[in-house]
């Protein structure tokens, strides 16, 4: 049966997020409260959590993972950036987006868009996720917490660790998490190419909504 931790959305309590942290490194599945909704998360190099995840979303293994990263020190370890992308992305991030960049070589091959060497990473501005993300001193695997075959995301711990008990390790609450999307963005080519609208403001991009 999955662990359900109770952890303060301003002040994470470190004993929780070290246990988290432990329960990740040892392989672990943890669905997680972000700033566009629930997501399920793992690390680098665990294809049986990997497995678990796409499980739940009941997606193969042509639906990519996003690389959820602290800051943009650690996104440069994993996506070649050009000074103009560098500049775009500072000014934007933290934030509510997912960010399609060509990817180094620190990047699994089985993790990169099948047809071209690029990656979606995001690098979220919740306190719960930055503080994670500094314990493991890594970015996560994850997708969006959306269960195969329900038509609504999950937005309550509780009902998601019912749902979810056995397929994955710890349920973390946080209080109600507004459901919703990233704004996806492709920067591969010369000018942003919008991949679909969410939360993040399109603006700062030259984008619009597509009705």
């Amino acid at each position: 049966m999955s662990q359900l931790f109770n952890i303060h959305l301003e002040n994470p309590q470190p004993r929780l997020i070290t246990h988290t942290a432990e329960i990740l490194r040892d392989g672990g599945v943890i669905a997680y409260p972000t700033d566009s909704g629930y997501a399920l998360g793992c690390m680098l190099g665990f294809g049986d959590a990997q497995a678990r995840i796409r499980q739940i979303r009941g997606v193969d293994d042509k639906h990519l993972f996003t690389l959820v990263c602290r800051n943009l020190s650690e996104l440069g370890n994993y996506a070649i950036v050009s000074n103009s992308q560098f500049r775009l992305l500072k000014a934007n991030t933290p934030g509510a987006y997912t960010f399609i960049l060509n990817a180094t070589k620190e990047v699994p091959r089985k993790l990169q868009h099948p047809k071209r060497s690029a990656v979606g990473i995001r690098v979220p501005q919740h306190p719960i996720v930055q503080a994670i993300l500094e314990a493991i001193d890594a970015p996560l695997l994850s997708m969006t917490l959306h269960i195969a075959g329900d038509d609504e995301v999950l937005s309550e711990a509780w009902e998601i660790r019912e749902r979810l008990e056995r397929l994955v390790d710890l349920v973390i609450d946080a209080g109600h998490c507004t459901a919703g999307a990233t704004s996806v963005i492709d920067l591969t080519a010369e000018a942003p190419v919008l991949i679909r609208a969410g939360q993040g403001d399109l603006a700062p991009f030259g984008l619009d909504a597509v009705d």
